[in-house]
């Protein structure tokens, strides 16, 4: 009788032991299972619907800074309500909203397709707002026999605050996708940002930053509150050039920019070629229907140089900027004043 008490307890602790054993190795395989943790991101703009907000990346892109070029990245729109993250392509998307590549074609804030050919050598007004401007440089030829110029946008000038930023795609007899292409300025100083990716830059206050997304020829520009660019430098191809008879020479490849903006705050008075349709009540000349829609504005828009905003239509003004930071200085200061005990 105590032998087979003895075996039912023996039998018992093996049972026990092999169900512990089976549920630890069921729990290790779960956690090789399941994939890298999240990032989590928060908003700190007080403006933000999405104030201190704690945001979780999706599994399909858990990080804002994949190693991966080609990886989508997680962002986060703090200025939308829906305070959620989402899955982008840190490249220029040249068929998404901001984004003006090719002789060029834009797509409005209205999501509209139109061209603007502007003028070779000239530069115009893309957005002009009261805290931002962006200007841009039009390269281009004109073949024998036709009336305007083909153009591309080789350089962007980017006026904030009381901060000049140029980007520009540096002229090449041929494309070589191992050279740089892609130079920057901060106040007409020259950066320098390490190739390989991940490498970055930021100003002094941090309001700016800028980021490669490959190891050449392809960054984003973080302008903080207000703006994100992606920019890649390309070639005019031999395949573009014998589809669209542009006679390139042999001894410039036309090196241009891609670019899609991402604008997180526009007045509603917003100017400029691409800055126009983001107006709320902007009314799209563009023609429906047409294969290449041409909307004009080249007198409106043209600036005199990459970091003028003296354009007829041209709002940036950065002595508001600064009467406008004052008061805010000025309305803090009344507000700790009253506070006080």
């Amino acid at each position: 009788m105590k032998v087979s008490n003895i075996n039912c307890l023996l039998l018992i602790i093996i049972l026990v032991l092999i169900s512990a054993s089976t549920t630890q190795a069921s729990s290790i395989s779960l956690i090789k299972v399941v994939p890298g943790h999240a990032e989590t991101r928060t908003c700190f703009s007080r403006r933000s619907p999405c104030f201190l907000k704690r945001i979780t990346c999706p599994r399909q892109c858990p990080t804002s800074h994949p190693k991966d070029p080609k990886a989508k990245a997680c962002y986060i729109d703090c200025y939308s309500p829906i305070c959620k993250a989402e899955c982008r392509n840190r490249k220029p998307n040249c068929s998404g909203r901001g984004a003006a590549c090719l002789d060029p074609r834009f797509i409005g804030g209205d999501g509209i397709v139109f061209y603007f050919h502007g003028k070779s050598n000239e530069h115009f007004a893309l957005v002009s707002d009261h805290k931002l401007q962006i200007n841009a440089r039009f390269i281009g030829l004109r073949p024998f026999g036709r009336t305007r110029d083909y153009t591309w946008i080789q350089a962007l000038g980017i006026l904030i605050n009381s901060h000049t930023i140029s980007l520009e795609a540096t002229p090449a007899a041929a494309w070589d996708k191992n050279v740089e292409h892609l130079k920057f300025t901060y106040d007409g100083d020259k950066l320098d940002i390490p190739q390989g990716n991940p490498s970055s830059w930021k100003s002094s206050n941090e309001d700016l930053k800028i980021e490669r997304i490959e190891s050449r020829n392809s960054e984003i520009l973080i302008i903080k509150d207000v703006a994100e660019i992606s920019v890649n430098v390309v070639p005019v191809t031999k395949e573009d050039d014998h589809i669209h008879n542009y006679h390139i020479p042999p001894d410039d490849c036309f090196a241009h920019l891609e670019v899609q903006f991402k604008f997180l705050e526009l007045s509603q008075e917003v100017e400029g070629v691409l800055g126009r349709t983001y107006q709320p009540d902007f009314k799209n000349p563009a023609k429906p229907g047409v294969a290449m829609p041409i909307v004009g504005g080249e007198d409106r828009y043209r600036t005199s140089s990459l970091s003028s905003a003296d354009c007829k239509s041209c709002l940036f003004s950065p002595v508001v900027v600064l009467q406008q930071n004052l008061s805010l200085k000025e309305d803090l200061g009344t507000v700790q004043t009253a506070g006080a005990t």
